[in-house]
């Protein structure tokens, strides 16, 4: 993996090979989300993520945030890699919204949506959008505010996490380690909690724009769903219906459900990651 800047956003290719995979995390994760997809790749394949503004190494980057500045900043780092229509885009979690916006607005090969892209239902009149934010990412936002006296203490919160236990891996580990900043004793997150719920805020009121962008895309797009969801339960975060109902809706959206994994497990599960990858690579 080698590391570049593309006006202050921190950009990491993954591998070496010809053939050219787009990639953006999540809402408060980083590029290492990506590092055991990218591990389980064929060798002619290799994929570019970033930090997105607000999170990682690019966290110092300014707002406005919002899903359309992130696509923005995608296709500036897609366009700096050289990464032509014979590329691949995808995202997992918020940062499949944010391919499905990419994806709308030039070509690409093929576009993988994991476990995220599907517009969520409008929001009802009087309802408090920011509540149900932080109902809904809860121990993700809470530890944007947190202090950690080491990076095992950092490691350990994440090791407890409902979605990880019994599903550590040393690439989540890596992926932890990744995000942490500040001086032994105050180490913290390095994901700005105001570009988290302003994307939140954005992603949950934008459904129309998510949908309409969804149909637009050219390119074949495959969803792969987790059936278990952020906190490992029963429900994943795309439900089956909701699935069915875009599917319906958009011809080129072809759905695959990952057996046995969570929101998180399907990007770092041995087994969760390699489909994954294989979906990437075509296979």
């Amino acid at each position: 993996m080698k590391y570049d800047d593309v006006e202050g956003m921190r950009v990491a290719v993954f591998g070496t090979g010809p053939k050219v995979i787009v990639a953006v995390h999540g809402i408060t994760a980083s590029l290492m989300a990506w590092n055991a997809v990218a591990a389980r790749l064929p060798e002619e394949w290799s994929l570019v993520s970033m930090d997105l503004r607000g999170r990682g190494h690019s966290a110092g980057l300014p707002g406005p945030y919002g899903l359309e500045r992130h696509a923005e900043d995608v296709l500036r780092v897609a366009e700096y890699v050289g990464a032509g229509p014979d590329a691949v885009l995808t995202g997992h979690s918020m940062g499949a919204y944010v391919a499905v916006l990419a994806g709308a607005r030039r070509a690409f090969s093929r576009v993988v949506l994991v476990d995220g892209g599907l517009p969520f239902p409008p929001v009802p009149p009087g309802a408090d959008v920011d509540a149900e934010i932080e109902a809904t990412l809860g121990p993700a936002i809470a530890r944007l505010s947190r202090t950690f006296a080491t990076a095992g203490d950092y490691v350990a919160f994440f090791r407890a996490h409902p979605a990880f236990i019994g599903h550590w891996t040393p690439e989540a580990e890596q992926y932890v380690r990744y995000d942490l900043t500040g001086p032994e004793g105050a180490l913290r997150s390095r994901a700005s909690g105001a570009a988290v719920r302003e994307d939140g805020r954005w992603m949950r009121v934008n459904g129309a724009r998510i949908g309409a962008a969804l149909a637009a895309i050219e390119a074949p797009v495959t969803l792969l769903r987790a059936p278990r969801g952020l906190l490992n339960q029963d429900v994943g975060m795309l439900p089956g219906p909701l699935a069915e109902q875009w599917t319906a809706k958009v011809p080129g959206l072809r759905d695959e459900l990952v057996p046995d994994c969570n929101h998180y497990t399907i990007m770092f599960d041995d087994r969760c990651a390699a489909l994954v990858a294989a979906r990437l690579s075509g296979a």
